[in-house]
């Protein structure tokens, strides 16, 4: 029996990447991921990474490429990841997260990662785009003159 697939986006916007930080299990909470979840049966990992993305953060994303390699997680679990543009929405922690933060260049090491997370975020910070403008359909933030893009979401209760 092969292992059941769960996918994650490393969903750029604005030259900057999304990390999200665990509410449960317990074991996890407080701690920093790339958001998503696990494959459903009949679904490609590039649709379930849309819909996983759209229930626990609101938002759209259009998955771009699969970052090579994948982690194991808990028995019969692997991790998969794919590199995504946000497309529609603004994130919020909808699902399995109390904060988001978006990280910009060199800013990957801030926060503590899940363990099977840190091969790709570090394949994911070297893929970031560099300072990409935002396009019409991408939500923007304005940021005061001389402060740092990075920024914490505020935080919501788990379904």
């Amino acid at each position: 029996m092969s292992d059941r697939v769960v996918v994650a986006g490393a969903v750029y916007d604005q030259g900057r990447l999304l990390a999200a930080r665990r509410s449960a299990p317990p074991e996890l909470a407080g701690r920093w991921e790339l958001p998503g979840g696990k494959l459903e049966p009949g679904e490609s990992g590039e649709q379930a990474l849309v819909r996983e993305l759209r229930e626990e953060l609101g938002v759209e994303a259009e998955p771009l490429e699969r970052i090579p390699g994948e982690w194991p997680l808990k028995p019969g679990y692997v991790l998969r990841v794919w590199t995504a543009r946000l497309v529609s929405g603004v994130p919020a922690p909808l699902q399995d997260h109390d904060e988001l933060r978006w990280l910009g260049p060199g800013e990957g090491d801030e926060i503590d990662w899940l363990d099977q997370d840190r091969p790709a975020v570090a394949e994911a910070m070297r893929r970031l785009p560099a300072g990409s403008a935002p396009t019409e359909s991408t939500p923007t933030e304005s940021t005061p003159t001389g402060t740092a893009p990075t920024r914490s979401l505020p935080g919501g209760a788990r379904h």
